[in-house]
């Protein structure tokens, strides 16, 4: 079967994560994807680390599926190809430095080719007194207040992994997929804009509304809520378990069907999430002073029968095997520079057809035949330092 963006040709000078994460979203619905790297090095990912057998867990993770090409930038030549490559090519995705792309001449792609969509992502955006500033996932988190709200309430953390990035990229292909669409309805292409700050804030959904008209600076609730009760880790006689109750009939499930507890579900303190949350403390008491009888495993099938919402608070490497996801053959075999590995299946689901699993490319894997392809002298190239593969 068809993938749904068989045929579709993305030209990215990408690197570090959010761009690569957008395009690779773009690789695994099937279109091909042409990464642009720096002769000496590449994506700045690839030397994160070595964890997978030899090459960077992040650039495993974004970017199977592509077509690596190496250029110098800085010389005409290699603009030049990049420019030739564009020329055949449906979408243009870059995330340079600030500026930058414009002084490689990448600005006016759209000049001769009105029907290319073209997407710029950068930290902050055109304009404002931010927007020559240097761009962190970290960095983006604390702009955007999203430290501000996570961790415990005596210390703030950044999430552990990099959501300002994730956030970003999703919202880059997101606005490419929605672009496509319109150009097969009418013709044009597009030129997209996408901010780090402002993919996070629109993140921060709830907490700004909730800073904005209660006045509220939400608190940092550690595993907690801030609007639900009870919603936290509970003790077990081996352990803990996440227990969230998000309404009053759930309440009473709770304290009646798996906590033996009915005489809790008509106490005045606890009987509405209002009343919970308000004696929050003493609600948590409650529960924590029962759960502690059973053990995880028995707990959480307790609440599992009784269809209350609860978790084990996993390791990453439990998630690795989580039976959820090997039930349901999740995870596939994609090739890296020196090894196979897993990679998990995308999210999303098509019943007709699965998604274009491929593999990682080494630095330059493609570049000879891309430059053949580009019609210039490939040989020449790379022997100049033009190119490298």
């Amino acid at each position: 079967m068809t993938r749904p963006l068989d045929g579709v040709t993305v030209v990215a000078v990408e690197q570090a994560v959010a761009a690569p994460l957008a395009t690779r979203a773009l690789a695994d619905l099937g279109a091909r994807v042409i990464k642009v790297e720096r002769v000496e090095g590449g994506d700045f990912a690839r030397g994160y680390d070595h964890a997978v057998h030899g090459t960077g867990a992040h650039f495993v993770w974004l970017n199977r599926g592509k077509e690596s090409i190496a250029l110098d930038l800085k010389t005409a030549e290699g603009r030049d190809v990049v420019r030739r490559l564009v020329a055949k090519a449906d979408v243009f995705l870059q995330n340079l430095a600030p500026g930058a792309a414009d002084r490689l001449g990448f600005g006016d792609l759209r000049a001769g080719r009105p029907e290319l969509v073209v997407v710029n992502l950068s930290g902050f955006g055109a304009g404002g007194p931010m927007e020559h500033r240097k761009a962190y996932d970290m960095l983006i988190q604390a702009e955007a207040g999203l430290i501000a709200i996570t961790g415990t309430p005596e210390t703030p953390v950044k999430t552990g992994i990099p959501t300002a990035d994730i956030a970003s990229g999703m919202y880059c292909s997101q606005a490419v997929l929605a672009a496509l669409l319109r150009r097969w309805r009418t013709g044009e292409g597009a030129t997209i804009e996408v901010s780090m700050l402002e993919a996070t804030v629109e993140w921060m959904g709830y907490a700004l509304y909730t800073q904005m008209y209660a006045g509220n600076q939400p608190a940092r609730m550690g595993l907690s809520h801030s609007s639900i009760a009870p919603y936290d880790a509970f003790p077990t006689r081996d352990g803990q378990l996440l227990i969230g109750v998000q309404n009053d009939s759930g309440w009473r499930t709770l304290v009646t069907d798996v906590l033996d507890a009915p005489g809790l579900a008509d106490d005045p303190r606890f009987v509405t999430n209002v009343a919970r949350v308000a004696h929050r403390a003493e609600c948590d008491a409650a529960v924590a002073a029962r759960t502690v009888r059973w053990t995880n495993a028995e707990l959480d099938a307790r609440l599992a029968d009784a269809g209350v919402p609860a978790a084990q608070l996993k390791e990453v490497g439990q998630v690795v095997e989580h039976p959820q996801l090997r039930a349901r053959d999740r995870w596939r075999k994609v090739g890296t520079e020196f090894a196979q590995v897993d990679a998990l299946l995308p999210p999303v689901t098509f019943a007709d057809v699965e998604a274009r699993m491929g593999d990682v490319p080494a630095l330059g894997q493609h570049t000879h035949a891309l430059l053949v392809e580009s019609g210039v002298d490939a040989d020449d190239y790379l022997r100049r330092g033009i190119a490298g593969c």
